[in-house]
């Protein structure tokens, strides 16, 4: 019997001395399929690995760094006094330019897209030998949210928590018909969240009063908890406050958590089309679809420019003209999300450049450890209860100090893969989905 994993297993196959069947060496990685393998003599398994998907999923981690390092990891708006200590250059403001231009906003969407396509190939194998994984993968979800939770102690602005809460709503669109799923999303980029939200709020908060803005005292006491706080203290403001700013950021007007779940089932969408399984024949769709993101990216930063521009010097995020605005921000960062997987895959299918970009399957497979403790290093840096370099250290500096993470995560994670098959993270949440102790160590 053959068993169908999730996208990013990894197929090493040997051939046994005395017989003639075969054993696969699995890799999981933090949304790889947790199924349950069968190891009885008369039921060896066969895997398919794409690696492609591991590869854009490190790529994106390292995105995520270079935002968070470049924001102090401080997951909400600065007081406007100390920002000119981030830029005192024009070389600084440069680094932090490119940063919210190429990263902000478009990494987080590509991790969203990856979460809904392994959501997909995981229902999908379970579909195929028979069985319902909608059970198995929503205590998957409530792991994830225990996970995220501790994780978000140290950084508020957490991403696994809202991954564990919206994929609970992501379960029953797995046997919901393609164009319905694809339409979806799209008037989730179109920004029907938002346009809801304000029609009942006009603007306030749903759970917040005050704004989210770097005027706010709430903004300033939070950020005075981060400078000279201890970590308990710190624990203290992300669990409750942390949470609910993240929410109002999310489901508010902002509608972070609507373009999340678009790209849910985006990502679900394109796992129906097997598009990575078969991406060296996909080059018409590949063509169509950079095209496609450029004509896109153009309307909507000409759109956005000029909407925010008729607003005047004092933009206030109480019209429809500004919900407009914001929305065609959005739209900009779907269309920089899409050309940046259509490239990724373009340059994947030459020799030269897949080979730079395969650097990254080792730290893609382990995004889940990796993710967690470089928030647990960049607040030990930045922080109070750390070193102390809150907004202390130029933004150049700082993007350096992002290579150098990054560099040292993916040798890390490379030295660790050689001799277990899971990130240790990614191991515990494997065990705890089976009840049962995984097999860490790589046989030799």
């Amino acid at each position: 019997m053959h068993y169908l994993v999730a996208y990013n297993i990894h197929l090493k196959k040997f051939a046994c001395e005395n017989c003639n069947k075969k054993v696969a060496d699995i890799v999981l990685s933090t949304t790889s399929s947790n199924h349950h393998m069968s190891t009885t003599a008369k039921n060896q398994s066969t895997f398919q690995r794409i690696e492609i998907i591991d590869a854009l999923r490190g790529f994106a981690l390292a995105g995520i760094v270079f935002c968070h390092m470049l924001e102090n990891f401080v997951a909400s708006p600065l007081p406007i006094s100390v920002m000119e200590s981030m830029n005192p250059s024009i070389l600084d403001q440069v680094a932090n330019g490119f940063v919210s231009f190429l990263f902000r906003g478009k990494f987080f969407a590509l991790f969203s897209f990856l979460f809904g396509l392994s959501f997909y190939i995981q229902m999908d194998n379970g579909s195929k030998r028979g069985t319902n994984f909608s059970g198995r993968f929503l205590w998957r979800l409530i792991l994830l949210f225990a996970i995220g939770f501790i994780h978000s102690m140290f950084y508020r602005g957490d991403i696994l928590t809202l991954y564990a809460f919206l994929g609970v709503f992501l379960i029953p669109f797995h046997k919901i018909n393609s164009k319905w799923i694809l339409g979806l999303a799209a008037i989730l980029f179109l920004g029907l969240g938002r346009f809801i939200v304000f029609y009942f709020t006009n603007g306030e908060g749903l759970l917040m009063k005050e704004e989210l803005t770097p005027e706010s005292p709430m903004i300033a006491a939070y950020f005075d908890v981060l400078r000279h706080g201890s970590i308990t203290e710190v624990f203290a403001s992300n669990a409750i406050e942390g949470n609910l700013s993240k929410f109002e950021f999310q489901f508010g007007i902002f509608s972070r958590g609507y373009l999340t779940f678009g790209f849910f089932l985006l990502g679900l969408y394109i796992g129906r089309m097997e598009f990575f399984k078969n991406h060296f024949t996909e080059k018409k769709f590949i063509k169509h679809l950079w095209i496609g993101a450029l004509i896109l990216l153009g309307i909507s930063v000409v759109a956005m420019i000029a909407t925010f521009a008729a607003m005047g010097p004092n933009v206030q995020f109480k019209s429809w003209t500004a919900m407009l605005g914001l929305t065609f921000f959005d739209l900009m960062n779907v269309a920089m999300t899409v050309l940046i997987v259509a490239v990724f895959v373009i340059l994947y299918q030459k020799n030269k450049p897949q080979k730079f970009l395969q650097k990254f399957i080792g730290y893609g497979k382990m995004a889940l450890t990796n993710y967690v403790f470089q928030s647990i290093l960049g607040t030990f840096i930045f922080f109070g209860w750390g070193l102390g370099y809150l907004t202390k250290i130029p933004n150049t500096y700082v993007f350096l100090m992002s290579i150098i993470v990054i560099a040292l995560q993916m040798w890390l994670s490379n030295i660790w893969l050689k001799y277990f098959q899971y990130g240790p993270l990614e191991w515990t949440w494997r065990s705890l989905t089976f009840f049962k102790l995984m097999p860490l160590r790589r046989k030799s």
